[in-house]
């Protein structure tokens, strides 16, 4: 019995010993597993090793030539600043030297344009005046010799014997064109220079005659400077005149005389009247 128990705990051992050995073995096996991912994973890092050796080295080329790259991009960025600075400021100095030069050329052209312009207007001026002066006189010269024709007339007229009879109706047409004549040769020599040649003996001589015109029953009233209002008679052209005293009306110029004889009209006047609202 002992002997068959005995057996029995051999066989069980045994079994024991068999299942111990097989895991072993495939401990050893998995061990050997191990060591070959070991070894592999050891020869990964060492590739992985060598590539981060050579990248490393290739990042520092790549620093190395980038940085050189940046220093003789910023030498010539320096030296392309520098340079069009040189030409900015050489550009600036010429603008402003030709801007001068333009400025100061303009500035003598203007003077001398306008001393050109100062001396002809001057010439222009004096030639004008000049040849006003000179027709002015001719014309004091024509209207002088025509006072004396219209004077001439008038004492023929008188002179004349003629009776009138009492059916007729006097004729006023001679008197009546001296009197238009010397009005207007009076209107001109108001806006000539009183120091024209012949002036002042044509205004006496005009100035005469009409004085003389009463003695024969004439009467031509002075206008001149006298307030106007509608109810005048007489025919009246409106100017306007700043120079005139707001709402007055003043007669300014006589185109035909007011002409009475033995205090009545015979021709109504013909006026400009200057006026200011």
């Amino acid at each position: 019995m002992l002997l068959q128990k005995q057996q029995q705990e051999i066989t069980v051992l045994k079994q024991r010993l068999n299942n111990q050995q097989k895991e072993i073995t495939q401990q050893q096996s998995y061990l050997d597993s191990l060591s070959t991912h070991t070894v592999n994973q050891n020869k990964r890092i060492d590739s992985l090793k060598t590539a981060t050796s050579q990248n490393v080295q290739n990042i520092q080329a790549i620093a190395e030539d980038l940085g050189t790259k940046i220093q003789q991009t910023e030498i010539t960025a320096k030296d392309n600043i520098s340079q069009l600075d040189k030409n900015v400021s050489k550009n600036r100095l010429y603008w402003i030297i030709g801007t001068l030069i333009t400025l100061l050329l303009g500035g003598i052209l203007y003077w001398l344009l306008g001393k050109r312009i100062a001396n002809s207007k001057t010439d222009v001026e004096t030639q004008i005046k000049n040849t006003k002066k000179s027709l002015e006189e001719e014309s004091i010269k024509l209207d002088s010799k025509l006072v004396e024709v219209l004077e001439l007339q008038l004492k023929l007229k008188q002179e004349e014997k003629a009776p009138i009879k009492e059916a007729e109706e006097k004729d006023h047409s001679l008197v009546l064109k001296v009197a238009d004549e010397v009005t207007r040769i009076l209107m001109n020599l108001e806006v000539m220079d009183k120091e024209i040649r012949g002036y002042k003996h044509l205004k006496k001589y005009s100035e005469s005659i009409l004085d003389n015109l009463k003695a024969y029953g004439y009467e031509i009233p002075v206008l001149i400077g006298q307030p106007y209002s509608p109810g005048l008679n007489m025919v009246a052209t409106l100017e306007f005149d700043e120079n005139v005293e707001q709402g007055r009306q003043i007669i300014k110029r006589i185109i035909k005389p007011q002409v009475n004889y033995n205090n009545k009209m015979i021709q109504a006047a013909k006026v400009i009247v200057a006026f200011n609202e």
